[in-house]
């Protein structure tokens, strides 16, 4: 529906400016009124001509109506790509974006040594989950050991809770803090 609808705009869209064309040309004075009147007289009294300007009126006005009442669907679009959408027999199921973030927040805390998690979520269209967490971390901890541990709990989390393939959790530690700033 979407292709039918730009083909729709995009017709509609040359008619209209054609006919500007056309009016700013006899505003300028570059077309006769005369001239001009004279060819739209010819072709709405000659029959085949009369037929095709019919057909593409009704197409403009068919477009106008179109433009003016067709929901784009972009709220709604927007507000579904943050959504995961699963179905199964007994209907469907949407998760939010913010609720995995909350999970992966939720796991990041449990690890000590880890501070201020921030989380972003990526889906694809086959609803496979890239994380990505911006972390702070305290300077007593093993780097390495700990966004390893991270990644694959995060993994085991979003897979246990929402049935999702996580295809990779990205951590990326943005500074090392003292213990003592932070108490």
């Amino acid at each position: 529906m979407k292709k039918l609808s730009k083909l729709v705009l995009v017709l509609f869209s040359v008619i209209i400016l054609i006919i500007g064309v056309v009016i700013n040309l006899l505003v300028i004075g570059w077309l006769d009124y005369d001239t001009a009147f004279s060819i739209i007289q010819k072709i709405l009294t000659t029959s085949p001509q009369n037929k095709v300007v019919l057909v593409i009126n009704g197409f403009c006005m068919l477009f106008a109506v179109i433009c003016i009442f067709a929901d784009s669907g972009s709220k709604e679009e927007s507000k579904n790509s943050r959504d995961v959408l699963m179905q199964n027999d007994n209907g469907k199921l949407m998760i939010s974006r913010d609720t995995l973030e909350n999970l992966v927040n939720a796991v990041v805390k449990e690890f000590p040594g880890a501070k201020e998690a921030h989380t972003r979520i990526e889906l694809d269209e086959q609803n496979n989950v890239a994380v990505f967490v911006d972390l702070l971390v305290t300077k007593d901890v093993v780097i390495k050991d700990l966004t390893l541990n991270m990644q694959n709990r995060i993994k085991e989390a979003i897979n246990k809770t929402s049935d999702l393939d996580v295809n990779e959790v990205n951590v990326r530690i943005k500074n090392v803090v003292n213990l003592e700033s932070e108490e």
